[in-house]
């Protein structure tokens, strides 16, 4: 991550907030903050002391807690549908294709309404603020304001009249550019951010950065080992993960990669024909990356392992090494729906705690996680406001609040004792069948 002065004070890139309206299960507008509240617990571990204008203190990360079904998926998933429309939307081949957007199907007014997404961060030393609000078939409004000097400068601004089915334009008078020019080539289904970055906006580029460099989502589809096997080809980086191999006590010795030339026969048999006949068009002629593991036996003799016959925590482990250090290493903003699943409650407390620490993550980097494993619901472990909860009501809309509503004391009350007892909501409603 690219460290930046502002006013002789290093500033970083970071999330402040994140919110979503109408999406799957969460009807009502949900914000998940990272804004440190008044406590001073853990302030010096915890805390990123505010660096930039308008910009208030943030914290390491967060956790959200909740039943199964209860929507903490669904948070995940906003966020990694609103990355990918920035990123993707205006591409060549895009003209046609319906958005990712799903609304909450579960009354009689919000599917026929468009799904809002608004995201507060800072890049460069500058806040910014920037939301859209779409349906399946076109975007219907677009901003981003900006804060240089601690006050906000308009740079998009673009709404659409079903009345004369055009956009109203904004007077967007501190961007500079070819804005006409990039406002006439934004299709009804695309970002006007993603096009005129395209299109050569210098100024806009910052931003589309942050949401392809500096978002960093992973475990959306399942865990894949190439990030982490790409960063083992780096020599530096290789040792790092053996490292971080050796710290999760899995008796690896050492890791062997191996390139060899794709072959059909190695796909799955149950692999659907349309997924089948893409992965063969585009993996035809191209060589592929095989990792083995290698164990140490008592007399010192080396036995390797195909990774597939690793067990699911190893697998896992070694799929989150290349993510977690280098989101450490860069500053970037990780996010992680599941992290408790196939890992002891120890690995991940010491995976959340490379966080939460000012020496392990220097650059600033920050977590959010879902989880079920209520031990890191501990004092000595997050901040108060830190902890999130997700629950459905019974309108079945999923419904997003911190601990800190409870206002549960400092140093003093058992957290996790105080959830499993159902004091915060959130937890799962058990009935009874008859002959169990």
């Amino acid at each position: 991550m690219q460290i930046y002065a502002f006013n002789g004070i290093l500033v970083m890139n970071m999330l402040i907030d994140f919110s979503v309206t109408n999406f799957l299960s969460i009807r009502d507008r949900a914000t998940l903050s990272l804004v440190s509240g008044k406590g001073s617990e853990l302030s010096e571990s915890h805390i990123i002391s505010a660096t930039a204008p308008s910009v208030p203190d943030l914290l390491r990360g967060a956790v959200i807690y909740g039943a199964n079904s209860a929507g903490k998926s669904n948070l995940i998933k906003a966020l990694h549908v609103m990355k990918l429309l920035v990123e993707e939307s205006a591409k060549e081949g895009q003209s046609g294709e319906s958005l990712k957007i799903h609304p909450f199907l579960f009354d009689d007014h919000s599917a026929d309404q468009p799904t809002e997404f608004e995201i507060n961060f800072v890049v460069e030393g500058v806040r910014y603020q920037y939301g859209f609000a779409a349906t399946s078939r076109m975007v219907l409004e677009e901003w981003l304001y900006a804060y240089p000097k601690g006050r906000p400068q308009r740079w998009i601004e673009r709404a659409y009249d079903p009345n004369s089915k055009k956009y109203a334009w904004g007077s967007m008078d501190k961007l500079t550019g070819q804005k006409q020019v990039w406002q006439e080539a934004t299709r009804s289904n695309a970002l006007f951010l993603s096009t005129a970055v395209q299109l050569n906006s210098k100024q806009l580029k910052p931003v589309y950065d942050w949401f392809d460099n500096d978002l960093r989502i992973a475990g959306i589809g399942g865990w894949e080992p190439s990030f982490t096997m790409g960063l083992c080809e780096e020599n530096n980086d290789r040792e790092r993960v053996m490292d971080f191999l050796r710290v999760a006590d899995l008796n690896i010795s050492d890791i062997e990669l191996n390139k060899k030339e794709f072959d059909p026969d190695d796909l799955p048999g149950d692999i659907p024909a349309s997924i089948r006949e893409d992965l063969l068009r585009r993996l035809d002629g191209r060589s592929v990356r095989t990792l083995q593991t290698v164990h140490t036996t008592a007399n010192g003799r080396r036995v390797l392992l195909d990774f597939d016959n690793e067990s699911d925590g190893t697998q896992k482990i070694f799929a989150l090494a290349g993510p977690w250090i280098y989101s450490l290493r860069n500053g970037y903003t990780l996010i992680i729906d599941e992290l408790h699943d196939n890992l002891h409650p120890l690995m991940v407390r010491y995976l959340v705690g490379l966080f939460n620490s000012a020496e392990t993550n220097p650059n600033n980097a920050q977590l959010i996680f879902t989880t079920h494993d209520t031990s890191l619901l501990d004092q000595d472990v997050f901040r108060r406001d830190q902890v999130w909860f997700c629950d459905k009501d019974d309108s079945q809309s999923s419904q997003l609040y911190p601990l800190t509503h409870f206002k549960p004391r400092k140093k003093v009350e058992n957290l996790e004792r105080g959830y499993l007892a159902g004091r915060y909501g959130a937890l799962p409603y058990i009935q009874r069948v008859q002959g169990f």
